[in-house]
């Protein structure tokens, strides 16, 4: 059967596979470049792990930290499984279960006005001196903006009554 998923994805899956199973850090294959020709440049990008239809990681950067997207997309998919705080490490029985996504982030544009958001459409980035918050777009549960700066809120640590700047973002996700 041919492989269907976004090679993104694929990556992704392959540095998960890799590290679980042999501590292995994945470099990122020149297939990935031909397909994909944008993982040439730096990138945010965000990896997000469902196992059973429930969350079982997800960890990115709204900037990017590594010279090319694929260098991200690799550095996240590892974080995402092994180091997110809310879930233990993916165990390699585990994963043949995982269904893994990718979004790659646009730059972030500072929010003046609540108005200027759309939870489906946007993310947000809610930041307080070293607090900060990413809460990305297009989220079960997250049906409003109230809903979605409450969340966002929340993981920064910030309290309602606290000032932070905003900023939003788009992604693209592949799946």
């Amino acid at each position: 059967m041919a492989e269907t998923r976004h090679p993104l994805v694929r990556l992704a899956a392959e540095a998960i596979q890799a590290y679980v199973v042999e501590q292995r850090v994945l470099d990122p294959p020149d297939s990935v470049f031909a397909q994909v020709p944008a993982a040439h440049h730096p990138a945010g990008a965000f990896v997000s792990l469902k196992r059973g239809g429930q969350l079982r990681g997800c960890i990115g950067s709204t900037a990017p930290t590594r010279p090319t997207l694929a260098a991200e997309v690799i550095h996240s998919a590892i974080s995402a499984a092994t180091r997110d705080p809310r879930f233990p490490a993916v165990d390699r029985v585990e994963l043949d279960d995982l269904v893994v996504s990718v979004d790659i982030l646009s730059a972030p544009v500072l929010v003046r006005d609540l108005s200027e958001l759309d939870p489906r459409r946007y993310g947000v980035i809610v930041r307080s001196g070293a607090k900060q918050g990413v809460l990305l777009p297009d989220l079960e549960g997250i049906d409003s903006v109230t809903d979605q700066m409450a969340v966002a809120r929340d993981k920064a640590g910030l309290t309602p009554e606290e000032v932070a700047e905003l900023f939003r973002f788009e992604v693209t996700r592949y799946r």
